[in-house]
C-alpha cells in the first residue's frame, strides 16, 4: 500500500517545481489568495529554517483553484514532497533519511518487486540477501528502525511519480545543496564538465580493446554515472571503483547499482595506493565527495598513485582545480607537479573556464590526459600538449574540438603534423618544467600582429616620412629595426606580478553618483570612461566632497592603470594623478623600483585587446619589456600620446567647422561667395 498523500510535507521551493512554476509565483499565489474564498494553505512546520506544508492540502488547492501547468499535480506529488518528521529525534536525521530511501530504491531494482508489501523483517532479509557483504545498501536500512516499513511505502510512491526508480534516486540526489549534503553539493560539477571528462574517457577507451573504466576515488560517481548514460547499450561496461568505507562510497555504489551499472572493487591501500592490471582508463575528480577537503599535496599525491601502477596500455583523465593542475605554484606541491611532469605520462594539460564547479563559481577547472611515456623518444625531445580555454565555453563542438586535438596529441611526429589543432599546442616537456609560471602561459595566442619585426620596423619608417610631412611635426624617434629572434621577453600572469610584489591592486571607491559635477574638481574615471574614453562626459568631484563621501579613499598616482571587466576587459593610463577611479574600475600600479618589466602604457593595450568574455583580471597575460627598452618606449609613447590629443582637438574643430556651415547655409544664415584669387586657403584644406 502506498503511503499516503497526508503524510508527506512540501517546500514552497518544490510547490513550484510541483506546479512547474517559478518560485517567485507560489509566493505571489499565496499572498494574493489570502483574503479570499479560497486562501493558501497554512504551513505545518519548518525544516532548516523553510517552512513546511502539508502536500495533500496543497495538491487539493492546487486542483480547486485551477493555478499552475500540471494537472497531475496529485499523482506526482510524491516526487516533489517528502516524509512527514516522526515524533522520534533520531528518525528526524534528514541524511538518514535520504540514507535510507537511496538504499530502499536500490533494493527496489534489485528485487524488481514493491517494497509497501513487505514487512520490516522481509525487508532486512531482503537486503541481507542484496548485500551479504554489507558494502552499501544493509547498514542504512537497518538504521531505520521502526520507520522502515513507512519509508519502503514512500520509496515505491517516490519511484511511481518520477516514473523509475533511477530517475526517483537522481531526484533525491539532485537536491543535495538544499539538504545539505556538503560533500555531495561541494564536489558536483556541471554537465558540461562531466560530459567533458566522460567524452574524453570514451574517446580513449575507442583506442584500447574494451578496457574497464577505473573510478578509485572515495565516493566519485558522477563521471561513472555519465560513462554509463552515454554508452547507453550500445557494449557492455566494466566498471571498477575503489573499496573504500564511509557514507559517500556506499552512495556511489547505490547509485550504480540503481543505474544498472555492475561494478568490482579495486583494494585501496592505506596510502590510498592500488594497482589495475592492463588496458584501462582511470576517471578521477578531485577533491572526491569522500575526501572534499584534500589539499594540494594530498591530491597531486592521488594522482601519483595513479601514475605509479599505470603502464603504456593505461590511460587516464583527471579533472582538478587549475591552481593545481596548471597554474604557478611556489611550495612543496610544486615538486611533486615537476615529477609528475617528468614521468612522462602527463600528455594533455587543459586550463578549463570558472563556473563548472557550482559550490566554488569562481575557481577555474583544469584537465590532466595521461598515457603512456613513450620510452623510444629521448626525454629532452618528449612534448606535452597545452590549451587554455578559460574564457572559452564548453559547448558540444569546443568539446568535441577539443578531444579531437587531445586524441591527436596521442600519435607519433607524422600524425601530429597531419593534424589541424583548434585549441591546442605541443610545447616540449623540458620547457614545461623550466617555466615557473602557468604551464598554460605558452600557449596562450596574443592579440594578432599586421606584420613580423622587419615588415613592422619599415612601416614605421613610411608612417614616420608621411607624419613629418605635416606641420603638427612629430616627437623625436631612434632608429628601429628587428629584435632577434628568441630576445623577447615573454609574458607574465597579473596575480603571479602581484604575488612577486611588481603590480599592487587597488580596488575602486565607492561614491554617490550625487556627488559628482561635470565642470570642476579632480577628474572621476569610472566604467563610461574607460569604455567611452572619447565620447563620455567628463565627470569631477571636489576633493572636499571626496573625503567627505569616502574617508578612507585613495587618489591615483602618475603612471596608474585604471581598468575594468565588464561589459569588456578596458583599461587608460592615468598620467598625471591625483584623480579618483570609481568601482566598479579598479587600479593596478607598477612598483616603481621593480615594475617586473611592465610598461604602463603596455599594459594598457593588453587589457583593451582581450576578449570581452575575458574576466578573470588575475589570470591575464601582460607583456613584459626589456629593462633597456623600457624607458625609450615610455618617452616615445609619450610624445605620441600627445600629437593623438592634439590631432582629435584638430579632428573635433574641423567637424565643428563643417557642422557651422552645413547647417548655416543650408538654414539660409550663412552664404557662401567666391573667395578671391589672392585669397589664403583655409589651413589642411590643400
Amino acid at each position: 500500500m502506498h503511503t499516503s498523500t497526508e503524510s508527506l510535507c512540501i517546500t514552497l521551493s518544490d510547490i513550484a517545481a510541483l506546479a512547474k512554476v517559478k518560485r517567485p509565483v507560489v509566493s505571489m499565489w499565496r499572498k494574493r489568495s489570502s483574503g479570499g474564498q479560497s486562501p493558501f494553505p497554512a504551513s505545518s512546520g519548518q525544516i532548516n529554517g523553510r517552512e513546511l506544508f502539508d502536500a495533500g492540502e496543497i495538491t487539493a488547492w492546487l486542483e480547486a483553484t485551477g493555478l499552475g501547468n500540471n494537472p497531475e499535480a496529485r499523482n506526482d506529488v510524491a516526487a516533489s514532497a517528502r516524509m512527514t518528521a516522526p515524533a522520534s529525534a533520531e528518525a528526524q536525521d534528514g541524511r538518514r533519511t535520504f540514507n535510507g530511501l537511496t538504499s530502499l530504491l536500490a533494493l527496489k531494482v534489485i528485487t524488481g518487486q514493491e517494497l509497501s508489501l513487505r514487512t520490516t523483517d522481509e525487508l532486512l532479509d531482503a537486503a541481507d540477501e542484496a548485500d551479504p557483504d554489507d558494502l552499501f545498501l544493509y547498514t542504512e536500512l537497518e538504521a531505520l528502525g521502526s520507520e522502515l516499513s513507512a519509508l519502503a511505502g514512500f520509496a515505491d510512491r517516490l519511484a511511481d511519480s518520477a516514473f523509475s526508480a533511477p530517475a526517483a534516486f537522481e531526484r533525491l540526489l539532485s537536491k543535495r545543496f538544499r539538504e545539505g549534503l556538503r560533500e555531495q553539493s561541494d564536489t558536483a560539477l556541471t554537465d558540461p564538465a562531466l560530459d567533458l571528462v566522460a567524452s574524453a574517457a570514451m574517446e580513449l577507451a575507442q583506442t584500447l580493446d574494451a578496457p574497464p573504466f577505473v573510478d578509485a576515488t572515495p565516493g566519485g560517481s558522477d563521471v561513472m554515472l555519465r560513462i554509463v548514460q552515454q554508452f547507453g547499450e550500445t557494449r557492455p561496461l566494466t566498471l571498477l571503483i575503489g573499496d573504500h568505507d564511509g557514507g559517500p562510497s556506499r552512495l556511489a555504489r547505490r547509485r550504480l547499482v540503481v543505474h544498472g551499472a555492475d561494478s568490482e572493487h579495486v583494494e585501496i591501500d592505506a596510502e590510498g595506493a592500488f594497482s589495475v592490471i592492463g588496458p584501462a582508463v582511470h576517471v578521477a575528480q578531485y577533491p572526491a565527495p569522500g575526501e572534499p577537503g584534500l589539499g594540494a599535496t594530498e591530491i597531486l599525491g592521488a594522482i601519483e598513485n595513479t601514475v605509479l601502477q599505470m603502464d603504456d596500455s593505461q590511460r587516464a583523465v583527471v579533472i582538478a582545480p587549475a591552481r593545481l593542475l596548471c597554474d604557478p605554484l611556489t611550495d612543496r606541491s610544486a615538486r611533486l607537479r615537476s615529477d609528475l611532469l617528468r614521468s612522462g605520462r602527463i600528455r594533455a594539460v587543459v586550463r578549463l573556464q570558472a563556473g563548472l564547479l557550482p559550490a566554488k563559481p569562481r575557481e577555474p577547472q583544469a584537465l590532466w590526459v595521461l598515457g603512456p611515456s613513450y620510452a623510444e623518444v629521448p626525454i629532452a625531445e618528449r612534448w606535452t600538449m597545452v590549451a587554455d580555454l578559460t574564457t572559452t565555453s564548453l559547448t558540444p563542438d569546443v568539446r568535441q574540438d577539443l578531444i579531437s586535438d587531445i586524441v591527436a596529441s596521442f600519435g607519433t611526429r607524422a600524425t601530429i603534423r597531419a593534424h589541424s589543432f583548434r585549441f591546442a599546442k605541443l610545447l616540449q616537456t623540458r620547457v614545461l618544467l623550466a617555466s615557473k609560471g602557468s604551464l598554460v602561459e605558452a600557449s596562450v595566442k596574443r592579440r594578432p600582429t599586421s606584420a613580423g619585426g622587419a615588415e613592422a620596423a619599415l612601416r614605421i619608417e613610411d608612417l614616420i616620412r608621411l607624419l613629418s610631412q605635416e606641420q603638427s611635426g612629430l616627437p623625436s624617434i631612434p632608429d628601429v629595426q628587428a629584435a632577434i629572434q628568441g630576445t623577447r621577453p615573454g609574458t607574465a600572469i597579473v596575480q603571479e606580478l602581484i604575488t612577486g610584489g611588481n603590480l599592487r591592486y587597488i580596488k575602486g571607491n565607492r561614491l554617490d553618483e550625487n556627488s559628482l559635477n561635470p565642470t570642476e574638481g579632480r577628474r572621476v574615471f569610472g566604467r563610461q570612461e574607460l569604455q567611452s574614453p572619447h565620447s563620455a562626459e567628463p565627470r569631477f568631484i571636489s576633493l572636499m566632497d571626496f573625503a567627505a563621501a569616502s574617508p578612507g579613499g585613495r587618489l591615483t598616482e602618475p603612471g596608474d592603470v585604471i581598468f575594468c571587466t565588464s561589459p569588456r576587459p578596458a583599461a587608460r593610463v592615468d598620467h598625471e594623478g591625483g584623480n579618483v577611479v570609481v568601482f566598479p574600475a579598479r587600479i593596478l600600479r607598477l612598483d616603481s623600483g621593480d615594475p617586473g618589466g611592465l610598461v604602463p602604457d603596455v599594459v594598457a593595450a593588453d587589457i583593451n585587446s582581450l576578449p570581452a568574455a575575458d574576466k578573470t583580471w588575475s589570470n591575464w597575460h601582460l607583456r613584459r619589456t626589456r629593462d633597456t627598452q623600457r624607458q625609450p618606449l615610455m618617452k616615445i609613447l609619450a610624445g605620441l600620446q600627445h600629437q593623438q590629443l592634439a590631432a582629435r582637438r584638430r579632428v573635433e574643430r574641423l567637424e565643428e567647422l563643417a557642422t557651422l556651415v552645413t547647417d548655416g547655409v543650408a538654414g539660409g544664415s550663412l552664404t557662401l561667395t567666391h573667395p578671391s584669387p589672392n585669397a589664403a586657403p583655409i589651413e589642411g584644406t590643400e
